[in-house]
């Protein structure tokens, strides 16, 4: 009895998560909390032995855009295969959310996104968002300034990457490399 408890327990534990990451949404059902998601005493499949599957919480970015700019679709699809609920949002004139945002012009990249209260400008790797998003430092965002070659959303066949680094804008306008990527 213990084992079928187990099981269905696991089963509904899938299917919420399933339902979670297939819809989009960045909330999780009522009574679930947003950070927990699915806990291992809430299902009680500690209890059962048998081990929880891995959930990563849903996290929603807002990205604005250009209508006509491919690498930018190709950054959301990016985002999207790591697991982050993503809206879009076409718009003639990106500058004005830029300024807004306090992206300066060397700074700047195709396409701004927000999320959680931070600004991230351009191919920004979305490992490197998590870990903004985890460690939450007092700054503006994350930014990618330009369109390196083989951040994503740049690939480009036949053509090796360039290195290049993601820049941590702190809340004076300066910033600090947040992450290296390539050799």
């Amino acid at each position: 009895m213990n084992t079928l408890r187990g099981a269905f327990v696991l089963a509904l534990a899938i299917a919420i998560t399933t339902a979670l990451s297939g819809c989009g949404e960045s909330t999780p059902p009522a009574g679930v909390a947003p950070t927990e998601a699915v806990t291992h005493e809430a299902t009680g499949i500690a209890a059962s032995g048998i081990a929880a599957p891995a959930i990563t919480p849903i996290v929603s970015v807002n990205v604005v855009k250009s209508r006509s700019c491919g690498c930018c679709g190709l950054w959301v699809d990016h985002l999207r295969s790591h697991d982050f609920a993503v809206t879009t949002q076409d718009v003639d004139d990106v500058s004005p959310f830029k300024q807004q945002a306090g992206i300066t012009p060397a700074l700047a990249s195709c396409h701004t996104a927000f999320v959680d209260g931070y600004v991230i400008e351009g191919h920004v790797p979305a490992e490197d968002i998590r870990r903004l998003l985890q460690e939450r430092p007092d700054a503006i965002g994350l930014t990618v300034p330009g369109m390196p070659v083989g951040s994503p959303g740049m690939e480009v066949e036949g053509r090796a990457a360039d290195a290049y680094d993601v820049l941590l804008i702190h809340r004076d306008g300066s910033t600090s490399v947040f992450a290296h990527h390539g050799s």
